[in-house]
């Protein structure tokens, strides 16, 4: 497909992608120690021109992909324009293998190039998406030449909009970093201390915690949450004089002022947003007005049908303006799934109440979804791949972020724990039940994209490889090599046998077994498989809503708390995350294909070569014939309409495998308890 991308002319990106004009070299080799050509637009815009892009890290996976996707073409004659990617300086490139040096012609690209005025390792720390907006400030600014707290203080105040120094009240604090953590916004930790430096020159936020709520998005949430009740108690107060005789003690977790200016206007507009979307969490009280034109309602705890009806239709209406476009960053699609996920659960607990007219209108903005993220996926997915680890933006990512998380430190253990088919929507279901049993944890909410197709052979096991599914093909149909691959992985970093482990099958019984597993002494990193959720989807008759009951009646036995606090205790820091989600599904009609599918889904069919799954495809002219990004080049997914499965026409299930937005975007979650 062609994007016909271009940037403004004095983007900074034109500086590298002038370099890049197909059919100048087969072979490009780049040095770039500073991944600028994995940031989002470059790699789409490098990509858009025919080039193919590959990175050089492990040695033996780089040869296999380069010699089984690349070198063969050559053989064969074919033209390819293809950009092998270092992350290191440029005298480093000579340590390439010498057929690609021989066959290459050779480019460096480096932050110090682009922005030669401006402290290097200030630079280096932001986010290159940030880089847009450090140009164009430079452009118009032309500062000259910044030392490090110069180069800090102008990027705080012209990329991040946080000036400290005009920050005098309260309320202007609130709406800085209100701005910031709904936004998911990341500031480097070196900005982040030069801010609060500045900040504590300013006696009015003495009280104010703020090497906490400054850097720490949870801590700033829970900082807020406990102090919404006190202002519901002031604002009661004020209107009813007898209340205030009513003394509470209230226990607050984060230290800090305990009266805060949520009616201030400029804090107003966010507090609805961050109740419907579920980042606080509506309270009881019983005497502040809690009509629907109060604005503190929405934060006021209320179970009656009418009150669910209108959170529901207040969230359809912000949800329907914040639809991401085609050009959308992943991070926007990150943002608006949490509140897809909120809506949809309280769509489908809703959905033998609501009116057909609420009914209809989420059905077409749920159409609306559907089409604009097939759109996007279909710009944008092969990208992702590239991109680098840290943050994880896809599952194979996890094994590299985890182990650069862990850093050097030997005595730092970690356990991933996949939640196999657990959807964004039910995550919201288990947080939910998780929370009341063990308030003292503290959950880091992040969200991650899952392999395309959304199968448990693909996705999971790219989780634990650590690696694209084109890297394990003789398994890409099953999960045996699993725990192969786990270890395999941890091994290359250098860790011994004895300090992997894997464990699949959980999710019921006794965690004996896994205790034991998880006690011998030189265990750091374990890996592990809770497939519950899994097997009451595959026997799941009563769609979504059934789900939703069957996960909370799961949870509430209390083994997945009984296993963290197990984690937990041991010492382990706990990742939770998930392969894939899932949809209700209506049947479209199944393939009469005989032994043609080498896999058969009921959201997907895998063929083996394109003539078999064209064959298929003209009888399901709406199927999406999805490219081999990342897979074997054997394995071509032919991926079902939307919210529809390859199953008896007008059949109904929950199931998998597809493109929608709760199948492929998925949450990853670090699990923490609070000294509480």
């Amino acid at each position: 497909m062609s994007l016909n991308i271009s940037f403004p002319a004095d983007s900074w990106r034109n500086q590298i992608l002038q370099e890049f004009t197909p059919g100048m070299a087969r072979l490009t080799l780049v040095a770039d120690p500073d991944a600028l050509l994995l940031e989002e637009q470059l790699l789409e815009g490098i990509r858009e021109r025919g080039f193919e892009l590959i990175t050089f890290e492990d040695h033996v996976a780089f040869r296999y992909a380069y010699e089984a996707e690349f070198r063969s073409r050559w053989d064969r004659g074919e033209q390819t324009d293809l950009v092998v990617i270092m992350r290191a300086q440029a005298n480093d490139l000579v340590s390439l293998p010498f057929d690609l040096l021989q066959a290459g012609r050779r480019l460096s690209f480096s932050l110090g190039d682009i922005f030669p005025d401006l402290s290097y390792p200030v630079v280096a720390a932001l986010d290159r998406g940030d880089l847009d907006a450090l140009y164009t400030a430079l452009k118009r600014h032309a500062p000259g030449q910044l030392g490090d707290n110069a180069t800090k203080e102008f990027i705080l105040r012209h990329v991040f909009e946080m000036a400290a120094e005009l920050i005098a009240q309260p309320a202007d604090l609130l709406r800085m970093l209100l701005r910031r953590h709904y936004r998911r916004q990341h500031i480097p930790d070196v900005l982040e201390q030069r801010f609060i430096q500045i900040l504590r020159q300013n006696n009015t936020f003495d009280e104010w915690p703020l090497e906490i709520i400054v850097p720490d998005r949870e801590a700033f949430f829970t900082f807020l949450q406990e102090r919404w009740p006190i202002f519901l108690d002031r604002v009661a107060a004020e209107g009813n004089p007898e209340v205030r005789e009513d003394k509470k003690a209230y226990y607050l977790e984060i230290d800090g002022p305990a009266d805060l200016p949520f009616d201030h206007h400029d804090i107003r507009v966010y507090m609805d947003n961050l109740f419907l979307e579920g980042l606080l969490h509506p309270v009881p009280h019983t005497y502040v007005d809690q009509s629907p034109q109060s604005w503190v309602s929405t934060g006021i705890q209320n179970y009656g049908a009418e009150d669910k009806r209108q959170r529901l239709i207040r969230l359809m209406d912000y949800l329907h303006s914040s639809v991401p476009t085609e050009k959308a960053r992943y991070g926007e699609w990150f943002h608006f799934a949490r509140g897809w996920a909120k809506l949809t659960l309280l769509a489908y607990e809703q959905e033998n109440t609501i009116d057909r007219k609420v009914v209809t209108r989420f059905n077409g903005l749920q159409d609306r979804v559907d089409l604009a993220f097939t759109s996007w996926l279909t710009r944008r997915y092969a990208g992702l791949i590239n991109l680098p680890p840290v943050p994880p933006v896809m599952l194979h990512h996890l094994p590299r972020f985890l182990a650069r998380w862990m850093g050097e430190d030997p005595e730092t253990k970690t356990a991933l724990l996949l939640v196999d088919g657990l959807s964004l929507d039910q995550w919201l279901v288990v947080r939910e039940t998780m929370v009341s049993q063990r308030p003292h944890y503290r959950l880091r909410e992040n969200n991650i994209f899952a392999w395309i197709p959304t199968l448990t052979s693909v996705s999971r096991q790219a989780a634990f490889a650590g690696k694209p599914p084109i890297f394990f093909p003789n398994s890409i149909q099953t999960t045996v090599k699993e725990q192969d691959l786990w270890s395999q992985f941890w091994v290359d970093q250098g860790f011994s046998f004895n300090e992997i482990v894997y464990a699949r099958g959980l999710g019921d019984g006794s965690l004996e077994p896994i205790g034991e597993l998880l006690s011998h002494p030189k265990v750091r990193v374990a890996g592990l498989v809770i497939d519950k959720v899994d097997k009451i989807m595959h026997g799941m008759e009563l769609g979504t809503a059934g789900m939703y009951n069957q996960i909370r009646q799961w949870v509430q036995q209390s083994y997945l708390t009984e296993l963290l606090d197990l984690l937990l205790f041991r010492g382990f820091n706990v990742f939770l995350t998930s392969d894939h989600g899932n949809i209700a599904a209506e049947g479209c009609g199944s393939p009469a294909e005989g032994a043609v599918a080498e896999l058969r889904g009921e959201r997907v069919r895998i063929y083996s070569s394109r003539p078999l799954r064209d064959r298929i495809m003209e009888r399901f002219p709406d199927a999406l014939e999805w490219p081999a990004v990342g897979l074997p080049d054997t394995f071509l997914p032919l991926i079902a309409p939307a919210r529809q499965a390859f199953v008896y026409t007008g059949e109904r299930i929950v199931s998998h495998g597809g493109i929608a937005l709760e199948e492929v975007i998925v949450p990853l979650i670090q699990i923490e308890r609070t000294d509480r």
